[in-house]
Formats: C-alpha cells, sequence, structure tokens
C-alpha cells in the first residue's frame, strides 16, 4: 500500500495543501480531513453578507463537490483527529478507524473563545461566530427592533455590529480595553470605525467590563457592567478573540506556544509533519508570530505543499488583511509593531473619503491601514513585498502622488 499525505483540517488552508500538491504533480494519496459536515468553505463572508441572507450556504463553498473526485482528493467530513503516533506515522479518528501517513498536515485553525461558563449560566442566546452552523444559528436570533450586545470590539464583532444593524437591530458593542481593535490596528483607525459605526447608530462602550448576564426563562435577557450598568440584550454576540487548536499536536509530542511551532518551511519539530494556517507559529525575524488571516493561510498552505514534495522555499510573507463593515473597506498590509513614527494620508474627515496610515521604523515601512483606498494599500503591498520604502517627509505632503515617490 502506497502512503500518502493526511491532511487535518478542511479550512482553506488545509484545502489548499491538498490542491497545490496535486498542481505540483504529487501523485500519492490525499487524504482531506474536516471536523465540521460542511464541504470546505470560506469564512469571511459569515460575519457578513451570509449572515445578512446575502448569500446561500452554497456560494461559501471553496470546491464544488465533484472537484475532490477529480483531484483523487479523499475528504472525510464529520470527523477529527484524535491521537497521533508520531513514531508509526498513524493517526487515528473519531469514527474509531486509523490512518497511516508518509507526511501529515496539521490545518487544525482555532476555535473562539468564550466567555466563562460561570458568566453565561447556561443562557440560550449567547452566540460565537466562527463556523457555519455558528452563523446559521445567530442567524435565526436576528430580527429587528431587538436589541444585540457584541462583546469585544475586534473584526468579527464589528462587522457582526455593522451587518445587524443595517438589518434593524439595536446594537451595543462592549470594549474593555481603551479604544475597538486595540490588538490589530492604530489609533486613527480605530477612531475613523468608531465615527462610522456611531453614525450608524451603534452605541461603543470602551473600557467597560463585563460583570455578568441575567436571563429570562433560560434565555439571555440582560448585560450587567462592572461599573453597575444594565444593557438590554435579547441577543449576546462573544467577539473576544480565537484560541489555536493546538491539542492534538501537543498530546502527540509536538512543540506548542499559541500555536503549533514551525520552521520556515511548515515543518514542525517531529520529522514528516506539518503545520500550516491559523494555528500554525512561524519564524519571523529574530521572532515568531502566529496569523490568522486567509491570505496567510492559503499562501502557508502552499508552503507546505513545495515542501512535501521536495522544492521547499522558506516562508517570508507580507501579511494582509481586510474588513468590510457598511460601505466602508479597510485593508491592511504589514505588521505595525515596534512602529515609531506615523504619518497620515487624509482625503476628508469620513472613512468613505478615504484615508492611509502609514507605519515606520528608522525611516523603514512597516505597514500601511488603508480606509477606503486602494491605491495606498496597492501601493504600501508592492513596496513592503520589494523591501522600498518612501520618505515619510514625503508621504506627509498631500500634493504629492503616491507614484510619484521616491524610494529608498
Amino acid at each position: 500500500m502506497t502512503l500518502g499525505t493526511v491532511v487535518v483540517g478542511a479550512g482553506q488552508s488545509g484545502l489548499n495543501v491538498a490542491i497545490r500538491l496535486r498542481a505540483l504533480g504529487y501523485d500519492k494519496p490525499i487524504t482531506l480531513i474536516g471536523e465540521e459536515a460542511h464541504l470546505p468553505y470560506q469564512r469571511p463572508p459569515l460575519s457578513k453578507k451570509f449572515l445578512a441572507g446575502e448569500l446561500d450556504a452554497k456560494s461559501l463553498l471553496l470546491r464544488p463537490a465533484d472537484f475532490y473526485q477529480d483531484q483523487r482528493i479523499d475528504l472525510k467530513i464529520g470527523m477529527r483527529g484524535t491521537a497521533i503516533d508520531t513514531r508509526e506515522r498513524r493517526i487515528d479518528l473519531s469514527d474509531g478507524s486509523a490512518l497511516a501517513y508518509e507526511d501529515l498536515v496539521l490545518a487544525t485553525g482555532t476555535r473562539a473563545r468564550e466567555l466563562p461558563l460561570a458568566l453565561t449560566a447556561g443562557l440560550r442566546g449567547v452566540h460565537v461566530l466562527r463556523g457555519a452552523d455558528h452563523a446559521l444559528a445567530l442567524q435565526r436570533a436576528l430580527a429587528a427592533g431587538r436589541n444585540l450586545v457584541v462583546v469585544g470590539g475586534g473584526f468579527v464583532g464589528l462587522e457582526v455590529a455593522a451587518t445587524v444593524r443595517q438589518a434593524g437591530m439595536n446594537v451595543t458593542v462592549l470594549e474593555q480595553a481603551p479604544r475597538i481593535l486595540q490588538r490589530v490596528a492604530g489609533a486613527e483607525v480605530s477612531q475613523r470605525l468608531r465615527a462610522l459605526h456611531q453614525a450608524h447608530g451603534v452605541r461603543i462602550l470602551e473600557q467597560h467590563q463585563l460583570a455578568s448576564l441575567r436571563g429570562q426563562g433560560g434565555q439571555v435577557h440582560e448585560v450587567v457592567l462592572a461599573d453597575g450598568q444594565v444593557l438590554p440584550a435579547d441577543v449576546v454576540l462573544v467577539g473576544i478573540g480565537a484560541l489555536p487548536n493546538v491539542e492534538l499536536a501537543q498530546a502527540g509530542g509536538l512543540a506548542v506556544q499559541d500555536g503549533i511551532v514551525v520552521d520556515q518551511h511548515g515543518q514542525t519539530t517531529v520529522p514528516g509533519v506539518y503545520a500550516c494556517g491559523d494555528c500554525a507559529r512561524f519564524p519571523w525575524g529574530e521572532a515568531s508570530i502566529r496569523l490568522e488571516s486567509v491570505h496567510n493561510a492559503m499562501a502557508q498552505g502552499d508552503c507546505v505543499a513545495q515542501a512535501i514534495v521536495g522544492r521547499a522555499v522558506p516562508y517570508a510573507p507580507v501579511p494582509w488583511f481586510w474588513s468590510d463593515q457598511y460601505d466602508c473597506k479597510l485593508q491592511m498590509v504589514g505588521l505595525s509593531t515596534g512602529h515609531d513614527a506615523v504619518v497620515v494620508r487624509d482625503a476628508g474627515p469620513r472613512p468613505t473619503q478615504g484615508a492611509s496610515v502609514w507605519y515606520f521604523k528608522a525611516s523603514h515601512l512597516l505597514a500601511v491601514e488603508a480606509l477606503h483606498d486602494a491605491a495606498a494599500f496597492a501601493h504600501g503591498r508592492r513596496w513592503l513585498e520589494q523591501k522600498k520604502s518612501p520618505r515619510p517627509e514625503d508621504l506627509a505632503s498631500p500634493t504629492l502622488p503616491l507614484k510619484d515617490l521616491s524610494l529608498h
């Protein structure tokens, strides 16, 4: 029997490993294991068009059902890995079966971080949003005139707030940090998106902490804050981040540190076992990072596929992200960690008029955050990929077009 590659996790990263292996001429068996009872699908629309009812489940599919047979990918859905024997190169599955492998890829992704049980007390109406089933459950709870409290002012929470507000619900966003988006974007972007949400009637409470939830007949009814405020709540969405699914890897003896530790080729600390996507922590300069983005999931899956077929290429991405809220598109490229200078190019006071925020360290470009400014995002991404930078003082002049800026 010919051994092949087993991929655990049928999200965009895991599926891309399988697709790229076939594209690279890999002719051995490929098994793709997905825990959800759905064909592999895209997640970004879950908080937006899918939640709003503008897309159906079929529209989310990454590939049609017959694709897997055509590509000789053995897709097993509604199943998960339960144990890895790295010495015997075998993985046990939740249906009691086991698969031998030559190479194993862990693309196990993340799960939504939930509130402690002591806070939720088993109340109905408290939701998270990570998968399609979560989105369907939340969708069923939405109705015009009802009250939604979003716990957490990150991308998912704000995207849901925008979607639900446009559907006529009353929305309050609760954030315990000094500002929304504090972990993922700069103060300028936070300020503009706060103003955008408030202009649409969303109430945003920053530096406020959740104390408890109150129910009525087993259904959530109110949210109590630490300062004593009580918010009406027919529905609560918990959007307080995600946790990497590392338990399978950890039990199998792989190194884990807020993610599955891999090298620049996606190789874990055990030969023949790789990891990619949201669950993987990879080298970044002198440190290591874990990224949660579609771009990283796809690109790192490609990197792992190349390593498996013997064409290893070091993974050195220029990370980029996006978020759609109302009619405003936020596009971000690079990481601003450690910046010592910020330049704002502003085309007007409202996000829909376009603005971009540029982050520098020692005059070298680190990252760009563009609000309704596709040109700024495109220029910033190209310059970061080329390892080139405009001069901050030139960038600060609104009369100088980006295409005319000199680079160093």
